[in-house]
C-alpha cells in the first residue's frame, strides 16, 4: 500500500511541473521547413515574420483570423509575413477550420509537433513577432481583440522600420 501511495504522490507531482520554457523574445527563430518538414513555407529570409499557433478547438484563434488577414493584407507588400501553424491531431479538423477561416496567410500542419516543442506556446493562440535577421523580439499569448491588434501593428511598424 505504501509504495502505491508513493507512486501516486510521484505521479501527480510530476504532473504539477513546469512545461518546458516557452521561446522567449531574444532567441532566434529556428528554420521553420526544418520544423515542418513537407510543408509550403514562404521565404521569410530579410523579412519581419509573424509566427502564429492556433488549434481549431481556440475561440480566441477564431477571433484572431480577421487580425491576422488585415496584417498580412497591409504589411505584407512591405515585408510581412504571417504563417499560421496548427496543432490539431486531427488533419481533417485542421484543414475544416482552415478552409472556414478563409486565411490569406500561409497556414500549415504541424502533425508531428515540431515546431509546438520548440516554441512550447504557453496557450492557444500565442504569436512570436520575428526581426529580419531572424530573432524573436515580440511573443503575444492569447487575443484580445482590438487591443492585441493594436500592438501587432505597432511592433510590426516598428520592427519594418528598422
Amino acid at each position: 500500500m505504501k509504495t502505491i501511495l508513493c507512486t501516486l504522490l510521484l505521479a501527480c507531482s510530476t504532473a504539477l511541473l513546469p512545461a518546458a520554457d516557452s521561446a522567449k523574445a531574444g532567441q532566434a527563430m529556428p528554420k521553420l521547413a526544418k520544423l515542418l518538414p513537407g510543408a509550403s513555407i514562404p521565404n521569410t529570409v530579410g523579412k519581419v515574420v509573424l509566427v502564429d499557433f492556433w488549434a481549431s478547438w481556440c475561440g480566441p484563434c477564431k477571433a484572431s483570423f480577421p487580425c491576422l488577414n488585415r496584417l498580412q493584407a497591409k504589411y505584407g507588400p512591405k515585408g510581412l509575413v504571417v504563417i499560421g501553424i496548427g496543432v490539431d491531431d486531427d488533419a481533417a479538423k485542421h484543414q475544416a477550420f482552415a478552409t472556414k477561416m478563409k486565411a490569406s496567410f500561409t497556414l500549415v500542419h504541424d502533425s508531428s509537433h515540431k515546431a509546438a516543442g520548440f516554441f512550447s506556446p504557453p496557450s492557444m493562440p500565442t504569436s512570436y513577432l520575428v526581426d529580419r535577421k531572424g530573432v524573436i523580439r515580440h511573443v503575444h499569448n492569447g487575443f484580445k481583440g482590438a487591443k492585441t491588434e493594436a500592438e501587432y501593428v505597432a511592433e510590426i511598424e516598428a520592427l519594418l522600420a528598422e
